[in-house]
């Protein structure tokens, strides 16, 4: 039986390109808070970047979510020691576990720290058939030594997209962090704490909108293609060897 042809879209499979079905997109009944893994880039004492990590927790947690924030002090660098290692196996457990996610890095050289990320490159894009990040939330903020720049997290978004994750829009970056925090590691009263608390506003939303639908947002004309094409060639093999 001969498939269906769009004049148009000569080279297009149809059956494999249906138009988006909004009955898949409704909203649904979430059984559980927002799950939300924290990760932030600096080993320091005095680290600003988990200070604002931990602040950007606290309104998480106001807001409903679950969260965890990623400590990556025993974290090994990349490929000094296998996958199997505690550490590398916890991070890629609380990935699969998330929802959605903040990431947080100071600037360092104009871009994101080693720390930052040796913690997303211990990410595969596939571990088996699960892909710890795909069809995820993304938050991203950095803190500044000096004036306000957003070098990280235009660098951040594109470790999402690569990661194939859902940005927001919103974003933060804190210019001098290191007067903007209490003796206590508190974030003082701000407009950069208030645009702080919008971020992760707009993710808790963002979160509870694309969770449990984001196989489907996240699904690829190509790669439903490939897959048609191994199963074909799958079935071929399969005729083969029975006759």
């Amino acid at each position: 039986m001969s498939k269906p042809v769009n004049p148009d879209l000569p080279h297009l499979d149809l059956d494999l390109l249906p138009a988006p079905d909004l009955a898949r997109l409704t909203c649904t009944a979430n059984d559980h808070p927002p799950r939300i893994l924290i990760l932030y880039g600096s080993l320091r004492p005095q680290s600003f970047s988990r200070k604002l990590a931990l602040e950007a927790e606290r309104i998480l947690r106001h807001l409903g979510a679950e969260t965890r924030v990623f400590d990556p002090h025993q974290l090994p660098l990349l490929d000094s020691v296998p996958a199997t290692h505690p550490e590398v196996q916890r991070l890629r457990e609380w990935s699969n576990w998330s929802e959605g996610q903040v990431w947080v890095s100071p600037e360092r050289h104009g871009t994101i720290t080693g720390v930052f990320k040796n913690q997303i490159d211990w990410l595969p894009l596939e571990d088996g058939s699960v892909r710890p990040t795909q069809g995820r939330t993304l938050a991203v903020m950095q803190v500044c030594g000096g004036s306000q720049s957003f070098n990280v997290v235009n660098a951040l978004r594109v470790l999402g997209r690569w990661m194939r994750m859902v940005t927001i829009p919103n974003q933060s970056s804190v210019a001098k962090a290191w007067q903007e925090f209490d003796e206590h590691g508190r974030m003082k009263p701000s407009a950069f704490y208030d645009r702080v608390v919008d971020v992760m506003e707009e993710l808790a939303k963002f979160t509870l909108m694309v969770r449990g639908r984001s196989d489907y947002l996240v699904s690829r004309y190509s790669e439903r293609k490939g897959d048609a094409a191994q199963r074909a060639l799958s079935q071929a093999a399969g005729a083969v060897e029975k006759a």
